[in-house]
């Protein structure tokens, strides 16, 4: 076997598989390996978007990503941006469309479709695939020597592609970071993102499962920060949704998040709204003051972190007073963070290879030659959307246009 090869890939996720396309495509004399841990290619981008893949977003911007690369990114994304990355799949024969709020998918919503084509395309192309393999050890002498445990390829290049910590049971890892890091790499320890946050709360687990619409707010001593509005996911310990997921790029523990469940009315509408509940319901206890307007279950909870914890007085008996504290406090309904809910429900994470010591003209290391890094082993994490996607496309592309 004949297992020198021009570059050798680790990883053959969306910025690998990107990455062996665009430099065959550039130069199909080269001869290109790509290495990957799991038995198939591609698991994790299978799982993208719910099984549908959001591959990009119409609104690739800096703005929407975290991290020591952002700068960086901001000018990979003035050339290469959702236009470019659309008409690159359309080539490889992928057609796609977006939605009302710039999130692009296949025509066919299958992220399989994504993946065939790309998959197609490397096998077209020459590229060759090594599957099942997990690097043991990467070294530099005159070229890289990349073992596993049953093999060793020799390449004038390397490629790092493998992704982070993010869902572990997809293959996620710190492996990319180990490798460069022992190339004199400074590494941003990855933390999860884009997932869930546990709060500290008493009554959530009354609401495991409901589902409710709103603005969340992520609050930093006491001063909001960010906040994002959408469909809010209640579990027995966290908050979830992709609002919250994108207020875990920046949340930290002992912040706060705030819940504003009426957010397409005002305050004082909302009071008047419950004067005249209080009429029409006077006979009925109080935890059917937000009947027509609220789900029950959802309407107890909120009594409950209100500190209406006795159900038997009746909606009549409520004073004005009364209202104006719940319309008050149910638009800023408030809860400690003590943590993300992990790597194992994280989509993304923070963290990675810092960012400036990446030529983003070529995604080639500055810290050794014939070294490129590209996808989510870089310090840049986006929100949700087809940000994270788009990167990992974009990044292998330059990648590969450099091999």
């Amino acid at each position: 076997m004949n297992n020198r090869y021009d570059a050798v890939i680790i990883g053959a996720g969306a910025s690998g598989m990107m990455c062996a396309i665009a430099a065959k495509q550039n130069n199909h004399s080269l001869r290109i390996a790509l290495i990957e841990k799991n038995d198939r290619v591609g698991k994790k981008l299978l799982a993208t978007g719910n099984g549908r893949c959001n591959l990009t977003n119409c609104h690739i911007t800096p703005e929407h990503y975290f991290g020591s690369f952002q700068r960086q990114a901001g000018n990979i994304f003035a050339k290469y941006d959702s236009s470019f990355l659309l008409r690159y799949f359309s080539s490889l024969g992928l057609l796609a469309s977006s939605d009302h709020e710039g999130r692009v998918y296949p025509l066919s919503r299958q992220a399989s479709s994504v993946l065939d084509v790309m998959r197609f395309s490397c096998e077209r192309l020459g590229v060759e695939f090594f599957c099942g393999e997990t690097v043991c050890s990467v070294r530099k002498q005159r070229e890289f020597i990349i073992k596993s445990k049953s093999g060793e390829w020799i390449s004038d290049k390397l490629v790092i592609a493998c992704g982070s910590k993010a869902a572990p049971k997809l293959g996620g890892s710190a492996s990319g970071a180990d490798i460069l890091k022992n190339f004199g790499h400074t590494i941003v320890p990855f933390s999860p993102a884009l997932c869930p946050l546990r709060v500290n709360s008493d009554v959530l687990k009354s609401l495991k499962g409901l589902r409710a619409n709103g603005r969340v707010s992520l609050l930093h001593r006491d001063r909001a920060v960010r906040s994002e509005r959408g469909e809010i996911q209640f579990a027995d310990t966290a908050l979830s949704g992709i609002c919250v997921f994108n207020l875990s790029l920046y949340a930290r523990q002992g912040d706060r998040v705030t819940v504003d469940l009426f957010d397409d009315i005002s305050e004082s509408e909302l009071f008047k709204l419950l004067i005249k509940n209080r009429s029409l319901f006077s006979s009925l206890t109080i935890d059917n003051i937000f009947t027509g307007i609220l789900q029950k279950r959802l309407a107890q909870a909120v009594l409950k972190i209100l500190g209406f914890r006795d159900f038997s007085q009746i909606c009549g008996a409520v004073s004005k007073n009364e209202l104006k504290q719940i319309a008050e406090k149910v638009k800023k309904i408030s809860f400690e963070i003590t943590d993300t809910t992990g790597f194992e429900q994280a989509q993304c994470a923070r963290g990675g290879v810092l960012g400036e010591e990446i030529d983003e003209t070529s995604m080639q290391s500055k810290k050794m030659r014939k070294l490129y890094i590209c996808g989510e082993t870089i310090d840049l994490c986006g929100e949700c959307g087809g940000y994270n996607l788009h990167f990992a496309f974009v990044s292998g592309i330059i990648a590969g246009e450099h091999l």
